[in-house]
Formats: C-alpha cells, sequence, structure tokens
C-alpha cells in the first residue's frame, strides 16, 4: 500500500497506522513501515537525530510512549 503522511507546523506527524481490530503484529509491522518511509523522506541536510520521539494514541485516548530504538530495529530488519 501506500503511506501518507503530512507534518504540521510543530513537526508532529499524524498519521493512522491501523484499528483497534487489527492483530498486534500487524500494527507493529504498519508502524515499522511508516518509520522506514519517514527515514526516506528525511531531507539530506538534516542532520543529526531525526526522530526524537514517538507516541501512539487512540482517537480520544491517552498516549503510549513507544521505544523508538527497538521499533527501528524492527524497521531495518
Amino acid at each position: 500500500g501506500r503511506v501518507e503522511f503530512k507534518v504540521d507546523k510543530g513537526a508532529i506527524i499524524h498519521v493512522p497506522v491501523g484499528r483497534a481490530s487489527f492483530e498486534a503484529d500487524a500494527r507493529v509491522a504498519n508502524l515499522a513501515t511508516l518509520l522506514d518511509a519517514v527515514n526516506r523522506a528525511r531531507p539530506a541536510g538534516a542532520k543529526g537525530t531525526y526522530l526524537r520521539g514517538l507516541t501512539i494514541a487512540s482517537t480520544m485516548g491517552p498516549g503510549v510512549r513507544v521505544d523508538l530504538p527497538a521499533l527501528l530495529a524492527v524497521a531495518n530488519a
């Protein structure tokens, strides 16, 4: 499929990665694909840490911080 995302003024990406009815493995795969697409869209002049943090939240639910290094390892595998 396609990965489409937009960045707001605060440099925050808002994008759906799956539904609650998806299996956990499918959501992790979707998130890894999204991270891969964001890293590929990284400008050539960008230096240093490009992604500083990652939080996942349902539409009206609380956010949950994600272990970014572990997820990047899954995305690169």
